[in-house]
């Protein structure tokens, strides 16, 4: 074990590595923007899907969208791949387990570039539909949502909790100031809140066998657009979630690799 952990150690000293990896976070830190830009945009009354696919379909719709989504492709599975290695280096199990669900979630969003950038990229909100659908069709699947649901909610609980105890500063190497400080606070509730109405949502979803209320964070989007003040609500989710985008450009360039 000693060796593995010395071999995987090694993979990271590689400076070319770290910095595709680094970029990993600034092309997360790019979506969440475009989500924001999204969300605004649902605010001011146009269309739009309020997720990472929506993300990914308006940058692949720029000029050398191709090109960008490849490399924001290659980054984020470099992030992945970083991220997977740290699971053979952290001695604690829980860091392990939480180094390795965030090395598989950056390798899908690196699948998701790729497939858009090849032009085969799919809404996100009518895949999670289409299998929630399916999954609702049995007792064991319900089971599996609702799990899902929970861990979801507890995930986002989380974001909010670090947010707001300003846990986050932990992941970079330098102190940072009011404006990094406020920035990761804003960003990182927000994105919790987002995680917790998705997880609710898939439970009522569950409960009440419509999958159509399982599309994910546009779905949550929607349904806070929906409520009472739902406009002024969602530009409150917009600039959360642009703050949230700011942080993966701050952890881009300050993040402990």
């Amino acid at each position: 074990m000693v060796d593995t952990r010395a071999k995987a150690a090694n993979v990271q000293d590689n400076d070319w590595f770290e910095r595709v990896a680094r970029g990993g976070y600034a092309a997360s830190g790019l979506l969440h923007l475009l989500i924001a830009f999204i969300v605004a945009q649902l605010a001011l009354g146009t269309g739009g899907s309020a997720d990472q696919s929506g993300a990914l379909a308006t940058l692949a719709a720029q000029p050398f969208g191709a090109v960008m989504l490849w490399v924001a492709a290659v980054v984020l599975a470099a992030l992945g791949v970083w991220q997977l290695v740290e699971t053979f280096i952290e001695r604690d199990m829980k860091d392990r387990l939480k180094a390795g669900a965030v090395g598989v979630v950056y390798l899908s969003l690196a699948f998701s570039a790729a497939k858009f950038a090849m032009g085969s990229g799919e809404s996100s909100g009518k895949q999670n539909a289409g299998l929630s659908a399916q999954m609702m069709q049995s007792g064991w699947g319900k089971a599996v949502l609702i799990v899902v649901a929970l861990v979801l909610i507890a995930v986002g609980g989380y974001h909010v909790y670090k947010g707001v105890t300003k846990g986050f500063q932990d992941e970079l190497e330098i102190a940072g100031g009011s404006a990094i400080t406020w920035i990761g606070i804003v960003g990182y509730v927000a994105k919790g809140l987002v995680l917790i109405g998705v997880g609710l949502l898939v439970i009522v979803a569950t409960l009440t066998s419509d999958p159509s209320k399982a599309t994910g964070v546009d779905g949550a989007v929607k349904t806070l657009g929906a409520a009472p003040f739902g406009k002024f609500l969602l530009l409150l989710a917009a600039v959360g979630i642009a703050a949230y985008g700011g942080y993966g450009f701050i952890r881009a360039r300050y993040a402990k690799m």
